[in-house]
């Protein structure tokens, strides 16, 4: 009698979680722009965005240890001889990641952010085969990514490309996705010898701690408008906790690629969830349709390679 698989690489449980993770991660930039809104954070207050970096992420981790240790009633965290995989992840998956990320955002047009963000799972592919040697890449998978990434650039096609490249722009994008990247196979690397929540929630109380203490001495200050500017920052918080906890245990018992194309619906969820919030008489439908449908394609070919695999 066959072993029956973790609860977390049954095939319903990956693709509703994974979904869940992305449709998180599109819905952060929409409220990211929605607090610089409410904390009257200017595009070029480099310094203040990086301390709206670290609450956030500080918060993060806070609150994904409250849950994690309430239901234990113990403390969650990890073993002594493991702290070195939280210092090493929260200067990795944090601060290298979202310093370079919050920084390019502010220097590019949200075209070109959403199509370097959509080359993410790609990258992740490449780097989980390439550099952590954790798989074997193979013709399908270089075919669904080429499609996963196609839907991406048509998602965003009659945008504003022009204008060049700039090393603090998209350079810093470029430079955030494979941090991103790289993260994702150390924490597949790290959580076979410890728990990945643990990982998680402290990672991202010590990273948020260090952008924070580097936007004020940075001369950042936040100013909250409204009431409604703690409870964005609350939800960026809360959309945090969950989805990088939820996606690092996914990391724990599927292979990378089994999971990474379904970051390219991202940037998808991103664009729709702007145009949700923000209006848009028109709104690209046949576009987003199209992008969709070779999103979706580039899951189940990547999928089938993982197979051949």
């Amino acid at each position: 009698m066959k072993d029956k698989k973790p609860i977390l690489s049954q095939t319903p449980v990956v693709i509703g979680l994974a979904i869940l993770c992305n449709a998180l991660w599109g819905s952060a930039i929409p409220f990211i722009n929605l607090g610089y809104k409410l904390f009257a954070i200017p595009s070029g207050e480099t310094a203040t965005q990086i301390l709206f970096a670290g609450c956030r992420f500080f918060l993060a981790g806070a609150l994904t240890i409250l849950f994690a240790s309430l239901p234990k009633k113990t403390l969650v965290r990890p073993k002594r001889e493991n702290l070195h995989m939280v210092v090493k992840l929260g200067m990795l998956q944090t601060v290298a990641q979202y310093v370079l990320f919050y920084i390019g955002v502010a220097r590019t047009t949200s075209v070109k952010g959403a199509i370097i963000q959509g080359l993410n799972a790609f990258v992740a592919i490449l780097i989980a085969c390439y550099i952590f040697r954790s798989e074997r890449m193979n013709r399908l998978k270089w075919i669904g990514g080429a499609v996963g990434v196609a839907g991406v650039v048509i998602m965003n096609l009659g945008g504003d490309v022009s204008g060049g490249v700039r090393l603090t722009g998209e350079g810093f994008l470029i430079l955030s996705m494979i941090a991103s990247a790289c993260s994702a196979g150390t924490i597949k690397l790290f959580s076979a010898r410890e728990d990945p929540v643990a990982l998680s929630g402290w990672q991202f109380m010590l990273g948020g701690a260090i952008m924070a203490a580097v936007g004020l001495l940075l001369g950042g200050r936040l100013h909250p408008t409204s009431l409604g500017a703690p409870a964005v920052l609350l939800y960026l918080a809360a959309l945090s906790a969950v989805a990088y906890t939820v996606w690092a245990l996914l990391l724990k018992y599927n292979p990378v690629s089994r999971i990474a194309p379904y970051m390219f619906l991202q940037p998808i969820f991103g664009v729709m969830l702007s145009l949700l919030f923000y209006g848009g008489a028109d709104t690209p439908l046949l576009r987003c349709g199209a992008a969709l449908v070779l999103v979706c394609l580039s899951i189940v070919i990547v999928g089938k390679g993982q197979q051949e695999a």
